[in-house]
């Protein structure tokens, strides 16, 4: 998806009028925007920290770019996923099955939610673990494909890929900073400093 690259691309003053819905007729619908560029607003008015990757290469040198920044060489990362734990297991960590003494938890997800800018987890990614047991910091892996417009959406296609075994511990993760106090939607809600790995795959 090359809209990825225009939205980080400075826009023209006329583009941002055309965005701006103030500018437009009170009975006017509203602009629709593309999920990918609507997805990318949200998750990082959340305050998701994303990396857009064109190839596994790409995923691979930003993940190793996560470590040395926040200097977690010697520090465990969580990975409950084997398969996951074998596309990684070039890369600069340590791995561990356990949450206690992880600094960071490495997972994928089950969907990208474009409206609120959410990911849609499971016991695919978490096993039988609540939010408040995983780490502080997630560093999530997940591709372009994934991107659906609403949790609906996300919860018909987690059903569809597993007809013989749907997953439990379906949730979503939403707020990735310290919720505001004066957010009562937030209130109460495990805050998470997420890192998004989004690898190019349409």
């Amino acid at each position: 998806m090359n809209l990825f690259k225009k939205f980080f691309r400075p826009k023209s003053s006329q583009s941002e009028k055309e965005i701006k819905s103030n500018d437009r007729g009170k009975y006017m619908p509203e602009l629709k925007l593309p999920i990918d560029e609507k997805f990318t607003i949200n998750f990082k008015a959340n305050g998701g920290k994303f990396l857009y990757c064109d190839n596994l290469d790409e995923v691979y040198e930003n993940f190793n770019n996560i470590v040395e920044e926040n200097r977690w060489h010697e520090k465990r990362g969580l990975i409950i996923d084997d398969n996951l734990l074998a596309k990684f297991k070039y890369c600069s960590m340590i791995p561990s099955k356990k949450t206690n003494g992880a600094t960071y938890f490495l997972t994928t997800c089950e969907n990208l939610i474009a409206t609120d800018g959410s990911l849609l987890i499971s016991s695919n990614q978490i096993a039988t673990k609540k939010l408040p047991e995983l780490p502080f910091n997630l560093i999530v892996f997940a591709t372009t494909s994934q991107i659906v417009d609403n949790i609906g959406e996300g919860l018909r296609l987690i059903k569809s890929k597993n007809k013989q075994h749907i997953p439990s511990n379906i949730t979503t993760i939403k707020h990735f900073k310290s919720a505001d106090e004066k957010d009562f939607l937030s209130y109460g809600s495990s805050a998470k400093n997420l890192y998004l790995l989004l690898l190019e795959d349409l």
